[in-house]
């Protein structure tokens, strides 16, 4: 089944998301197609495939080189799209009571949480088709140009934050799919194969490990580089990196109670140093759910150490806002 079509499919029920974010690969497998014909016409009988090992660092195609002004722009709509619609059904799942009686009732009872399931389950497929198909059209570029261009803007999409599989709203999806189905078993779907979630939490690892449609792996760690321990209320800054609430706000130099959103433009990620990241920092709530309830003893634990921070930082912030007052 073609690449396009399997993405039709899958997402049958969202044509939206389908058709206004999703990477075009047959018109771009089409371009690189032309290009490959017209480059061996122009060049008698040029052979790409016996020197597909010859890597040139830094070769333009005049004719094909604007598909990477198009896959920037996909990209950039797809990673809001997928955020906004992740934030969404995690929106949906923590909400309870009448809020989350009227949701149901204004969308026809759509939303309980078996559909849930099945909304997370078609993004996370979405997310892996358009992350192969982009892998496809950047290899099939340097094939026939004989070059690493696909290469190095793969580099340039995850340095500007916009690969799809290193959005922190995907760990989010997963988790909420698997406090949803309530285990680590494998969820099967028999158009694109198996949903594999390994969460591994010992003394000497913890992570969380996603096979996904049998081609996309993933690893992600949930210690916290500041502490060093299993992050806590984790929030992830938009560079990916993630941390507990209480250590990055500490990075930021701001009081857990008043949060990341309080955080300075120029305040850095204490991993990769890049500042302004702490402005669209995504709160892990279905990661933290997951954590809380496969460590309940540890998280109680965390919780009173947090509490105590908080009443700490809280009594030296008014008696230094009391000494102001006195002095003036």
């Amino acid at each position: 089944m073609e690449l396009k079509e399997s993405l039709t499919t899958c997402l049958v029920e969202d044509d939206d998301l389908n058709t206004r974010c999703s990477f075009d690969f047959k018109r771009f497998k089409h371009q690189l197609n032309v290009c490959n014909e017209a480059s061996i016409d122009s060049h008698g009988d040029a052979n790409l495939e016996d020197d597909c090992n010859q890597i040139v660092s830094i070769q333009h195609c005049n004719r094909c080189d604007w598909m990477f002004n198009e896959l920037t722009v996909a990209a950039s709509k797809m990673a809001d799209n997928i955020s906004l619609r992740v934030e969404h059904l995690v929106r949906l799942h923590f909400t309870s009571g009448l809020p989350r009686f009227l949701s149901c009732v204004l969308q026809c009872f759509k939303d309980d949480q078996e559909q849930l399931m099945n909304k997370g389950l078609m993004l996370i497929q979405f997310v892996v088709m358009n992350a192969i198909a982009l892998r496809k059209i950047l290899k099939k570029y340097d094939k026939v140009h004989e070059s690493a261009n696909g290469m190095n803007f793969k580099s340039k999409l995850q340095a500007r934050h916009l690969y799809i599989m290193q959005l922190p709203w995907l760990i989010e999806l997963v988790a909420l799919c698997i406090n949803i189905h309530g285990s680590d078993s494998l969820v099967s779907d028999d158009l694109f194969g198996q949903l594999s979630f390994d969460l591994k939490l010992t003394s000497e690892e913890s992570v969380l490990t996603l096979i996904l449609l049998d081609s996309e792996k993933l690893d992600c760690s949930l210690i916290c580089p500041i502490c060093l321990d299993l992050v806590f209320q984790p929030y992830a800054l938009r560079c990916g990196h993630m941390f507990c609430k209480s250590c990055a706000c500490l990075a930021a130099h701001v009081l857990i109670t008043e949060g990341l959103k309080y955080a300075s433009s120029d305040s850095k990620c204490p991993v990769c140093r890049e500042s302004g990241v702490y402005d669209q920092s995504v709160c892990m709530s279905e990661l933290g759910l997951l954590l809380q309830q496969r460590c309940k003893q540890e998280f109680m634990e965390r919780l009173v150490e947090e509490r105590k921070i908080i009443l700490k930082q809280t009594k030296e912030y008014w008696e230094l806002q009391a000494s102001h007052v006195i002095g003036l």
